[in-house]
This record gives structure tokens, C-alpha cells and sequence, in this order.
């Protein structure tokens, strides 16, 4: 796999920020990850699209060890159609404080269509009344 996108947040990351990655994979040996490290390297979370089990599957890398892996089988990507990662999984935040998270990595078979980090704001309730 390519190293396809890749984002620094020096202040790390914080409710309000927004992963969008867009794409394709044309079979089901396409690979296509996305990690998100803290400051010394692990990985707070890392999610795998697997095509071949249609499951898409969220695990987190601290302290040189790989977590319990949590299994989604809610499965919205299709071979051979264009792809936008949606929430399809709950994973159980493992890395505190959020802070510590400073980039973003992309991997995949396939370039990449888009992907951007934003931060956005947030707004409760109606806009007051």
C-alpha cells in the first residue's frame, strides 16, 4: 500500500475535526486504511475497509500492541464504484487525551479521488429563539 494523504494538526485533534476521504477500489485485494497517531507514534485508531469479508474493522497500536479489534458489518462500499467513508462503526475512543492525536495517515492500492482534515465548527440546538 501507498502512503496516499497525510495531515499534521499541531495542536492535535478535538471535537469538530472532519476526515473526508473520497475513492475507488476495482477488486476485492484492493487494501485501503487510515490511521490516526499520537505524538509518539501509536495509533489511536485505525480503520480497514475489508472487501473481502465486507466488514470494515476499527483496532488501535499503543505500546507496541494491537487492541481487541471492533468488527462492523455494516459494509456501504462497493467494488469498481466511487467511495465516501461514512460512519459505519462505533469505536471506543482508547487514546486519552484526544490532543495527543497529530496526523493523519491514508493508505491504499488505489489513488485517492480526495481526502482533506478540517476542522468544524460546532453549533448546538436552533440558533436561539
Amino acid at each position: 500500500m501507498a502512503l496516499q494523504f497525510e495531515a499534521f494538526c499541531a495542536g492535535g485533534l478535538a471535537p469538530g475535526w472532519s476526515l473526508t476521504v473520497q475513492g475507488q477500489a476495482d477488486s476485492a485485494q484492493e487494501r485501503f486504511e487510515i490511521n490516526f497517531l499520537s505524538e509518539s507514534g501509536d495509533i489511536a485508531f485505525h480503520v480497514k475497509p475489508r472487501f473481502s469479508s465486507a466488514t470494515v474493522v476499527g483496532n488501535a497500536f499503543q505500546g507496541g500492541l494491537w487492541g481487541p479489534e471492533v468488527v462492523s458489518s455494516i459494509f456501504p462500499l462497493a467494488l469498481g464504484e466511487p467511495f465516501e467513508e461514512q460512519k459505519v462503526l462505533q469505536f471506543p475512543h482508547r487514546r486519552r487525551p484526544l490532543a495527543t492525536v497529530t496526523r493523519v495517515q491514508v493508505f491504499s492500492d488505489h489513488p485517492l479521488a480526495h481526502a482533506e482534515l478540517a476542522k468544524r465548527s460546532l453549533s448546538w440546538g436552533d440558533g436561539g429563539d
